[in-house]
């Protein structure tokens, strides 16, 4: 959710391998939660062990993160704090659209449609404070820095990025290019391989720079900003009703200040079919100014081989499978000190 441009910027596809070396930000839920919607059986119940816990999370996060890990990638996971209370709404409305989609699938259930439970059970998710203690244990025992942030976990990984302390954000929103991270990168947490109506593709990053949006659609951060909130961020989604990103981009152009825009707005007659029901000085001001830490560097955790096997074997997971990726990172390793020693 969040700020929705996605169909009117460029954006440039790369290998896994050219962000070797690099230290990436990612935003935490976001990927956690795609692990939970996209690994899952076949009629769209997710990954569990024997004792019914969910464990799709847990397989996202060691074997995606693995194969990054092995290519020379440092990952840094950031976790949302406290949610403002302007995301009141916001919630309100997913808890509600996931109401209608336990419904959904408990028809489809009924019916024994596999394809539609696949499809509606996908927006049942729930990301509780279990699951995030599990992901941030076996996290930190792969070597990967955990950051807890006080408030969005987006805003405090786009002042990672901005201060130069990581590469970039690795998130599938683009929120934080208002939050003025100066670049992004997409599908790092995907599967490298999509099914499709016509076969299977390859899925590969894709980085998209801020320089290049403001560019590109010739904007100020300033009216970046005035674009997300008239097309609906996670603050007012939605947005205004029948304004998306290609019209309200064109309105934001037409003027020179915030002030001025949604002054026109509340007060011209062009847009009286328009209703602004939201505060947007409020908005603009949370993402202008949002709750993060002052980080100066990032500590990354010695890898605990027999701390992942001991989180991953006791929900089923299979021990020689996780044996079999520690014993390339043992390769990297031995063949890295090697290196060093020569």
């Amino acid at each position: 959710m969040g700020l929705q441009i996605g169909d009117i910027i460029s954006k440039k596809e790369i290998e896994f391998s050219d962000l070797k070396g690099k230290t990436l930000a990612v935003d935490a839920f976001n990927a956690i939660y795609q692990f939970l919607t996209t690994i899952r059986q076949a009629d769209g119940t997710p990954l569990q062990d024997d004792n019914g816990n969910i464990t799709s999370h847990l397989s996202g996060l060691f074997y995606r993160n693995m194969k990054l890990i092995l290519e020379g990638v440092k990952l840094v996971y950031v976790f949302d704090g406290d949610a403002p209370k302007l995301k009141a709404k916001t919630h309100k409305k997913r808890s509600d659209a996931k109401q209608e989609m336990r419904e959904k699938y408990e028809d489809a259930k009924e019916r024994e449609d596999v394809d539609a439970m696949n499809k509606y059970s996908k927006f049942n998710v729930r990301l509780d404070d279990k699951k995030i203690q599990e992901s941030k244990e076996l996290l930190i025992a792969m070597g990967v820095a955990v950051v807890q942030a006080p408030g969005e976990g987006e805003a405090q990984a786009s002042v990672l990025a901005k201060n130069g302390l990581v590469y970039a954000v690795a998130s599938q929103d683009y929120d934080c290019l208002m939050f003025k991270s100066p670049k992004f990168i997409q599908n790092l947490s995907m599967a490298r391989r999509r099914k499709t109506a016509t076969g299977y593709r390859e899925v590969h990053p894709q980085v998209i720079t801020l320089k290049s949006v403001l560019e590109e659609l010739e904007l100020t951060q300033e009216q970046l900003i005035c674009l997300g909130i008239l097309s609906g961020t996670d603050y007012n989604p939605g947005g205004i009703k029948g304004l998306g990103p290609k019209k309200s981009l064109k309105i934001v152009k037409e003027y020179s200040s915030k002030e001025e825009l949604f002054n026109a707005i509340e007060t011209d007659a062009k847009f009286e079919k328009y209703e602004l029901d939201f505060d947007w000085k409020a908005i603009y001001g949370e993402i202008e100014n949002p709750r993060v830490d002052d980080i100066e560097t990032i500590d990354f955790p010695q890898i605990d081989k027999e701390k992942i096997k001991e989180i991953l074997v006791q929900y089923g997971f299979s021990a020689d499978r996780i044996d079999s990726q520690l014993e390339k990172l043992d390769k990297i390793q031995r063949d890295k000190a090697q290196t060093t020693l020569f």
